[in-house]
C-alpha cells in the first residue's frame, strides 16, 4: 500500500515564508476549497493531481494579489512539482526564483 502522510511538504514552508494563512488561499480560491484540504496538503497528506493542482493554483492566485504591477511581471509561478515532493518531476535541487520578492514582501516596506 502506498505511502499517505509524507510529511510537511515544500508548500508548507512557501506558504510561511510567503507570510500566507490556509484562510487567504481558501478565501482567494473560485474552486470550494476549504481549510482542511489546504491543512492537508501542508502537513503531506497524498493528494490527487486534481487536488494538488487547486491548491497550486490558489497558492500562486493569492500570491499574485498581493504584488505590485511590477512584481507581478516578475513573479515566476509555482508548479505542483514545486509544492509537493511526491509529484511528478519535483526536485529537491530546486532554487526558488521568487527568493528576492518573497523577502521584499516579507520585510517592512521600504522607501526610496
Amino acid at each position: 500500500m502506498e505511502e499517505m502522510d509524507l510529511g510537511p511538504q515544500p508548500l508548507d514552508k512557501l506558504m510561511t515564508d510567503w507570510g500566507l494563512t490556509n484562510h487567504e488561499l481558501v478565501e482567494i480560491s473560485t474552486e470550494q476549497l476549504t481549510h482542511k484540504q489546504v491543512q492537508r496538503a501542508r502537513k503531506g497528506r497524498r493528494l490527487t493531481l486534481k487536488m494538488m493542482m487547486k491548491v497550486t493554483r490558489a497558492f500562486n492566485v493569492t500570491i499574485w494579489h498581493g504584488l505590485s504591477k511590477e512584481e507581478k511581471e516578475a513573479y515566476f509561478e509555482y508548479g505542483w512539482k514545486h509544492l509537493f515532493n511526491y509529484a511528478k518531476g519535483y526536485d529537491s535541487e530546486f532554487v526558488d526564483p521568487n527568493e528576492e520578492l518573497k523577502a521584499s514582501r516579507t520585510s517592512a516596506p521600504q522607501e526610496d
